[in-house]
């Protein structure tokens, strides 16, 4: 089947199953999810949808999100989009057939662990839509789509870097050191453009009055007693300019004639926001942008492996909460400053204490094939850095391995830490990859040889404490005797997210809650 088809089939057999195109009121996708606004939550049939071979997973937060994994999901959105168009275009979208059989009975352990994490989940939809989380969704609405080109002018300053350290090519390194500082130089435009988008404004506008922060013209102009330079302020300034923007315009909007609005509304946005840029923005953002690079290098070169474990204890609890998301202007503005952030290496340590939890449960329930079957597909992706499918199908609804999988990435971190604190810095030109994705991505200030090395052996210490601390502590004394069982289904075909398509249970068996949680 070609890669068109093939992306256009998953996309084809996922969208009866979200209830149809006339269920689907919008559509978007970040790097690994597609995110679906949803009309009636009612008619998506989840177990199905689970079973879809490219499906990893699914999430429900203030969108209903389908876990494909990198790359898959940037191929498939717009064979989605262009089926639910075409559904709108020759009427209204099939539902989900309403006689269709319904998905015969899971086994026992993975009903009861899908029953967990959905009321985990739920409660933790009705705790996030709080203005402050739904704020942070709105800055992270903002960059994400930021992600792709940073991760691609990130390898290409990877590359060019390693080039030059080996004198290799000096004619073309030139040309890499342009593709990959062009976006970097301009991304304060981008994030203007999309923030005025977010909050309700010309996208155009919010990117014109954020240029005004590159503009090499503003080297002349004096704030405060000193010379701007071009760039001060950074995405924080950007995202400052471009909501101030929206606001100026909204105002002129209710209060100009309509038949003066083409004229006067733009010229007093740009006006009025570009002044307020110039003369105050650029010269707080850039204290603010100046601060956070400041209290990073501190807080590494002397917490060093205590802040490394506290950072990668508390991230995957801080993704459940939905708060990582006011990390991503902060990881901006680091590789704006130094090119790379420090964060990100540390903070990819949760992910690695996560699989070493999953191996460890793997290992612990040798007799649970269901079980073990969602461990196996899953971990590739999970080493690779996308770890929905490990949390949300194993160590969330188990309780106490979600736990030990902190404490492996604590340790982690702590181990990347302590070298930070040593001199030795690990870094990431881009923010996105995790896990064993994020090697292309590595910089630091002693070569890419000790960069690697130190950040592999986070890793290795990640699977390793995750792993020890998930076997000899991740379990109550009955959860082993309880799960440890045989859920062989019978004739079950094995699909991509580990769950069997049609597997049967003795119906008399009683449902239980996982014990030990």
């Amino acid at each position: 089947m070609a890669p068109q088809d093939k992306n256009r089939a998953i996309a084809a057999a996922i969208l009866p199953l979200v209830g149809g195109a006339a269920n689907v009121s919008s559509i978007a996708h970040c790097m690994t999810r597609l995110r679906l606004g949803l009309h009636d939550r009612s008619l998506v049939d989840d177990e199905a949808l689970k079973a879809v071979p490219a499906v990893m997973g699914v999430v429900e937060d203030d969108t209903y999100q389908i876990v494909l994994g990198p790359g898959t999901v940037a191929r498939v959105t717009p064979e989605f989009e262009q089926l639910v168009a075409e559904a709108g275009a020759s009427g209204p979208g099939p539902a989900a057939p309403a006689d269709a059989p319904p998905p015969s009975a899971p086994s026992a352990s993975a009903e009861e662990l899908a029953a967990q994490g959905a009321a985990m989940k739920a409660a933790r939809k009705a705790k996030n839509a709080t203005p402050f989380k739904l704020f942070l969704r709105r800055i992270a609405n903002i960059f994400v789509p930021l992600i792709p080109a940073l991760i691609g002018c990130g390898i290409i300053a990877g590359l060019n870097g390693l080039l030059v350290n080996l004198g290799w090519l000096t004619s073309i390194t030139p040309a890499l050191a342009a593709m990959a500082s062009g976006f970097m130089a301009l991304i304060a435009v981008f994030v203007g453009f999309n923030t005025a988008k977010e909050f309700g404004g010309t996208p155009i506008l919010g990117g014109a009055v954020a240029a005004i922060i590159v503009f090499p013209g503003v080297a002349n102009i004096e704030a405060f007693g000193q010379k701007l330079s071009p760039g001060q302020g950074g995405v924080l300034g950007a995202l400052g300019a471009a909501v101030l923007a929206v606001h100026v315009e909204k105002w002129c909007r209710r209060r100009v004639p309509e038949a003066l609005d083409v004229l006067v509304t733009p010229t007093l946005t740009v006006l009025v926001s570009g002044l307020v840029t110039i003369f105050g923005l650029m010269y707080v953002a850039g204290e603010i942008s100046t601060a956070i690079g400041t209290f990073a290098d501190w807080l590494l070169s002397n917490g060093g492996a205590g802040a490394g474990f506290v950072l990668g204890g508390l991230f995957l609890p801080l993704v459940m909460l939905g708060l990582h998301q006011a990390l991503i202007p902060i990881h901006t503005t680091l590789i704006e400053q130094q090119g790379y952030t420090v964060l990100l290496p540390i903070l990819a340590m949760a992910g690695a204490g996560q699989v070493g939890a999953a191996v460890a449960v793997y290992f612990r329930l040798p007799r649970n094939e269901s079980i073990r079957r969602t461990i196996r597909s899953a971990l590739p992706a999970g080493l690779l850095g996308v770890g929905e499918p490990l949390i949300y199908g194993v160590s969330l609804p188990l309780g106490r391995p979600f736990v030990t999988a902190c404490v492996g990435g604590a340790f982690g971190g702590g181990f990347v830490g302590l070298f930070n604190q040593l001199g030795d810095k690990v870094g990431s030109t881009a923010i996105g990859p995790s896990g064993w994705a994020l090697f292309p991505l590595l910089d630091g200030n002693h070569g890419l040889g000790t960069t690697v090395a130190i950040y592999a052996g986070g890793l290795l210490v990640g699977y390793l404490a995750g792993f020890l601390a998930t076997y000899f502590f991740g379990f109550g004394k009955d959860l082993p005797a309880e799960f440890d069982v045989s859920r062989e289904p019978a004739a079950s075909p094995v699909t991509a997210t580990g769950s069997p398509t049609s597997p049967t249970t003795d119906p008399d068996t009683p449902t239980k809650a996982p014990a030990g949680v």
